[in-house]
């Protein structure tokens, strides 16, 4: 996933960027909610 700031907020996108996942205020937020998508994924497999 990437991670862009546009303006004053923080945008998760896609590997390949054609979906936003999310809008966040923080470098720090648009981290966890990365760290939480890998995690659900993940969880699937086990």
């Amino acid at each position: 996933m990437v991670i862009k700031k546009e303006g004053y907020k923080w945008v998760l996108y896609t590997r390949d960027g054609t979906k936003v996942l999310g809008a966040f205020r923080t470098k720090k937020d648009a981290l966890h909610r990365e760290r939480q998508i890998i995690y659900f994924k993940n969880l699937k497999r086990r």
